[in-house]
């Protein structure tokens, strides 16, 4: 039998194996892409940020729950407000800090239902008061409101690059 088969045979095993993993992986993420891009939720928050609009994304905070807001300098703001209050702050972020790029990265689903996931983005923005630009990294809290089956923003947690 091992003339049929040479003596680099394990690692042209563990090569496939490697190379089967690694197409694997490019279409689990190729599949967990598509599905950020097909997501009209997560479509709803990029068109938000990149319109400077909190009109859009007080239409995704839940009505059942208060929102937790954690956000890094230079806004710098960090507690549980109502979808109204949350309204008026991203208002507020809008007007002093142009959105320069916002898109999204990835999703992770949190609960075997796919009842909540957090949906990660990349978020540039310039302060208008002095021009500097702000990289971060925004994570975005979701859950499905059973009774009206919508996915609702619950809490927006920010980290610096």
């Amino acid at each position: 039998m091992s003339q049929y088969f040479p003596i680099s045979l394990p690692c042209l095993i563990k090569k496939s194996y490697d190379n089967i993993f690694l197409v694997a992986n490019f279409i689990f993420h190729f599949i967990l892409g598509l599905f950020i891009a097909l997501s009209p939720t997560t479509q709803s928050i990029e068109k938000a940020f990149l319109q400077n609009n909190p009109r859009i994304l007080y239409s995704l905070f839940s009505s059942e729950s208060s929102i937790n807001i954690s956000l890094p300098e230079p806004i710098s703001f960090s507690d549980q407000v109502s979808r109204e209050q949350a309204f008026f702050l991203f208002k507020k972020i809008f007007s002093s800090f142009n959105t320069l790029e916002f898109y999204p990265e990835e999703e992770f689903p949190l609960s075997s239902e796919n009842q909540s996931f957090i949906f990660k983005a990349r978020w540039s923005f310039k302060d208008n008061r002095n021009n500097n630009q702000y990289p971060i990294h925004i994570f975005f809290y979701l859950i499905n409101e059973k009774l009206k089956n919508t996915w609702k923003i619950i809490e927006i947690k920010a980290a610096k690059i």
